[in-house]
């Protein structure tokens, strides 16, 4: 009889034991569980810097009656590039200035202090694409692409010019530095494309109907 007691005990223990360790179990189960969310929600709420962490930097074009358009730039593909439009928006280079070739369908082009396609900034940077030596600039010529206008006779020449694709054009490939893409304001784009009144087929457009532009901020860089 007393056997059966103890016996008794023993199975009582060993079940309160068995109990506890499931508890246990259910109970790091679910602290583990609220970990894992906690985790996921920092990761999908936290303020992230603007510029991702990627070594990217946006700039925000904002243009007179037509609004803003912000693109981000890429210094992988062309580093010397994406330092130069920086400095010169920092400075101030391009607020006032226009966009002074349009051609829809193409790109519109701007960043020119003549506001004729004569003009630029004072200095020239090397040019950043395939036929210039630079083949790891593979960032092609689609639509909102933003890209270094240059002199058609030499490769080193571009300095504070740039042009926005409207449209894919690969023609371009490998012999402008393309340095960023437009991630918002597209339609600002379009509507400055679609509302352009050209002179000839290169593009030109009168002084007076010249988009301008207001300013040029970076309001992001690899870092903040």
């Amino acid at each position: 009889m007393g056997r059966k007691l103890v016996n008794a005990e023993a199975a009582r223990k060993a079940e309160m034991e068995k109990n506890k360790k499931k508890k246990l179990g259910i109970l790091w189960s679910c602290i583990a569980g609220v970990v894992l969310l906690a985790a996921v929600l920092l990761a999908v709420f936290w303020p992230r810097p603007k510029a991702e962490q990627n070594g990217h930097y946006t700039a925000e074009i904002v243009v007179r009656d037509y609004g803003k358009i912000t693109v981000e730039l890429y210094p992988e593909y062309a580093p010397l590039t994406v330092k130069n439009f920086v400095e010169l928006a920092d400075s101030g280079f391009y607020d006032g200035l226009t966009f002074h070739r349009i051609m829809s369908g193409f790109m519109i082009q701007g960043g020119d202090p003549n506001g004729d396609g004569t003009g630029g900034s004072d200095h020239l940077i090397t040019g950043e694409f395939a036929a210039n030596g630079f083949p790891e600039n593979t960032l092609a010529h689609t639509r909102g692409v933003i890209s270094m206008a240059r002199a058609s006779s030499s490769y080193n020449s571009a300095s504070s010019q740039f042009f926005i694709m409207h449209s894919d054009n690969n023609t371009l490939n490998g012999y402008y530095a393309a340095f960023g893409r437009v991630i918002n304001g597209m339609t600002v784009v379009d509507q400055i494309a679609s509302n352009a009144r050209p002179t000839d087929n290169n593009g030109t457009i009168k002084p007076e109907d010249q988009p301008v532009i207001t300013s040029i901020r970076i309001t992001s860089r690899p870092g903040e």
